[in-house]
């Protein structure tokens, strides 16, 4: 019984808490592309609600962002700006989210065509 116990407790782990992730991109951006491919690829192993964004729509994000595009918000926070370093992300996403990232198991990962 005891032994048990302690392979139940050393075998379990918190459920996974899914990650808000949004990419600032643009028309025309084939750096755009790339990272929107790495993210969909790191979606297929961690939880991740991938959100993309045209900052064309809004002047304000233009002024924000210009010509550093694209950019990658990870949980509130910007991470990446003109590439994404797979490595660095496997780590940010491996990595337990900080306290602005909003918790739940709940996978509502935008499948959307971005970019």
């Amino acid at each position: 019984m005891l032994r048990k116990w302690l392979a139940w407790w050393r075998s379990w782990r918190p459920p996974p808490v899914t990650r808000q992730v949004v990419l600032y991109t643009r028309q025309g951006c084939h750096l755009c592309e790339d990272a929107w491919a790495i993210l969909c690829r790191a979606r297929q192993r961690y939880p991740l609600q991938l959100t993309c964004v045209d900052i064309d729509t809004d002047p304000e994000l233009v002024r924000a962002h210009g010509l550093q595009i694209p950019v990658v918000v990870i949980d509130g926070r910007v991470r990446f700006r003109g590439s994404v370093n797979r490595v660095l992300l496997h780590r940010l996403l491996q990595a337990a989210p900080g306290p602005e990232a909003q918790g739940g198991s709940e996978n509502n990962n935008q499948a959307g065509g971005c970019p």
